[in-house]
């Protein structure tokens, strides 16, 4: 079925937007943002693709009218957007650049003009490079230090945003960076891990808090997923398939929703947590208002003997791939929205806040044929339109992400948008998929 096709089966409020990260496309050394960990953690030899960083990116911090202008065009009504910490508190934790708020303040107020929803995320990997010295995310002040930096986007901008999610992603920030060692700060260590594994959801706990007491009713949380499955059918694989699905997703459901973590992670993660956390789950079971869910793959998941803690690594599967060498596995999103309505957000609204591909893109007399990334959003949407006919409350879907951008560990190498930039010139050329989404989204 195609785009249009799909999007008429859908509820007329059906929100649709597109998604980006402040990082990813602003340029970290305009404005006199702060440097993040990002900033460093690209120096490091063979860490980041060509030792590309953020500093320029999509220009964003200047182009941010003519990008809003091609959200408006596309018929998009919603934008998911984050702030950056560096940018708005660069040098304290209490010392604001005015710059930064100019910014933002035109920005949001760019798409209250547009008819643009604002959909802001608190923190989507930059962490400040000052705080990334003192510990980062496993420095239990840095929770903290995360909660007083959101009652300065509440008190500056909360009274304009759609709907706030605190935290992009825990698990890349805890588990990808602190034990993995993919992204900044780059670690493999699983001391560091257990610690951000709470950390951040204490965060999340604290920041929604805070979001509460400035009277916000839309706060929710921003999770990411990878649809686990055995290598083969034996008890050991399925064992590691759940294992992984554990450390990756249900770790973070049930600690937001149940007040726990799952006791299959917590015997291998328990002597690696903080002291006391059990002290802290209220705080991290703080009630939200919707839950998201940022969807991309699949993980063919086998027993691996070396890897002493988990004893589980991941191995190709026979699905088409993406860019990323990602299989496309649209049936991993349905399966995910039917267990969080299921088993931990029956009374939730749940929103796809990121889904998309990358694609090898190339400019052509006749543009740009991303033919295979418009059949991936069919194919996952075609998912969502059928667990809304079977009753569960999907209620939009942000398409990753409107711009080609810096793509963290793999610097400006890969491209996920809907748009095309040239990172030279930073001209924008729309791909075939954006006028997918144009045609299919017209009134």
């Amino acid at each position: 079925m195609t785009l249009a096709s799909l999007i008429a089966q859908l509820p007329d409020d059906f929100t649709f937007g597109v998604a980006t990260s402040s990082y990813q496309i602003e340029g970290s050394q305009f404005g006199n943002c702060g440097q993040s960990h990002w900033d460093s953690f690209a120096q490091v030899p063979d860490a980041v693709f060509g030792q590309e960083d953020g500093g320029v990116a999509c220009d964003h911090y200047h182009r941010w009218q003519e990008d809003l202008d091609l959200i408006s065009q596309g018929g998009f009504s919603a934008y998911r957007f984050s702030f950056s910490w560096p940018r708005l508190l660069p040098q304290t934790n209490q010392g604001i650049n005015p710059d930064g708020i100019s910014f933002y303040d035109k920005l949001i107020d760019g798409m209250l003009e547009r008819g643009i929803a604002p959909h802001a995320t608190f923190y989507h990997w930059d962490l400040p490079q000052r705080l990334a010295d003192k510990g980062g995310w496993t420095n239990r002040d840095t929770a903290h230090y995360f909660a007083d930096y959101t009652d300065v986007l509440m008190r500056h901008f909360g009274d304009r945003l759609t709907s706030v999610a605190p935290v992009n992603e825990p698990w890349c920030v805890a588990w990808l960076s602190h034990y993995l060692g993919h992204h900044a700060p780059g670690l493999r260590d699983i001391k560091a891990a257990g610690k951000a594994m709470h950390i951040i959801q204490l965060a999340h706990g604290l920041s929604a808090q805070v979001a509460r007491e400035h009277g916000h009713k839309n706060i929710g949380c921003v999770l990411n997923k990878e649809f686990a499955v055995p290598e083969d059918d034996s008890a050991e694989a399925i064992r590691l398939a759940h294992l992984y699905d554990g450390i990756y997703s249900r770790w973070f459901e049930e600690s937001i929703f149940k007040a726990q973590y799952p006791d299959d992670v917590l015997e291998v993660i328990a002597p690696y947590l903080p002291e006391g956390w059990q002290d802290d789950m209220a705080v991290i079971a703080t009630p939200l208002d919707w839950v998201g869910v940022n969807y991309y793959t699949r993980a063919v998941i086998a027993p691996d003997k070396t890897e002493a803690l988990t004893g589980l690594k991941t191995i190709a599967g026979d699905l088409p791939k993406t860019d990323m060498n990602w299989e496309v596995a649209p049936e991993g999103l349905s399966f995910f929205l039917r267990r969080l309505a299921k088993d931990y957000a029956p009374d939730l609204p749940i929103y796809i806040t990121e889904n998309g591909m990358a694609n090898a893109d190339s400019l052509t007399d006749s543009g740009i044929p991303d033919t295979a990334r418009i059949s991936y959003f069919e194919s996952h949407l075609a998912e969502v339109a059928q667990v809304i006919e079977d009753g569960i409350a999907v209620k939009g879907y942000f398409a990753w992400s409107l711009l080609d951008n810096y793509e963290w560990a793999f610097g400006y190498d890969k491209r996920f948008g809907l748009i095309h930039v040239d990172f030279e010139t930073q001209k924008r050329t729309p791909k075939n998929s954006y006028y997918a989404w144009q045609k299919a989204l017209e009134r």
